[in-house]
């Protein structure tokens, strides 16, 4: 590992992931050397470099969920809008940033936790409560932001 290499992983839900995320991540990595791995239930196209690997687990319900929250480490980093993932990776000690750019840690994640399964429980009772808006260039910068963020705070 040369001086320039981090330490810490970044990991990637990749089942759900904009291609923007993807992108950004990727060349971030590039830029940092830092580890990103990539896990989905399909293959993923990636930047050939060695820190980047695509990771394909088998096909069901949270095994994506269940490789990044066995294998992620305190300090790294995950990348995805699923909340009970999020909740058991920062449980471990990882840090999660949504696709939108929001951060989560140990002080906001159980809050999001609930919304979710309130949003879940109106919905099983019939309520249509729309999905999310499109990913836009707003959502792009956010999550670039937090993501630079994180990386100046891991050098």
């Amino acid at each position: 590992m040369t001086a320039h290499e981090s330490t810490h992983t970044i990991w990637i839900d990749g089942d759900g992931a904009p291609g923007a995320v993807k992108e950004i991540v990727f060349k971030a990595s590039q830029r940092t050397r830092t580890p990103v791995r990539i896990v989905a239930n399909r293959w993923q196209q990636t930047p050939q470099f060695r820190w980047i690997q695509s990771i394909v687990v088998e096909g069901g319900l949270d095994v994506a969920d269940d490789y990044i929250a066995e294998h992620c480490t305190p300090n790294d980093l995950v990348i995805t809008s699923d909340i009970p993932l999020a909740a058991r990776v920062i449980e471990a000690g990882a840090l999660v940033i949504r696709f939108r750019g929001e951060c989560l840690d140990g002080t906001n994640v159980h809050q999001r936790l609930q919304v979710r399964d309130f949003m879940d429980d109106l919905r099983g009772t019939g309520v249509q409560t729309g999905g999310p808006p499109p990913y836009g260039p707003k959502d792009r910068q956010r999550f670039a932001n937090a993501l630079d963020k994180w990386l100046a705070t891991r050098r």
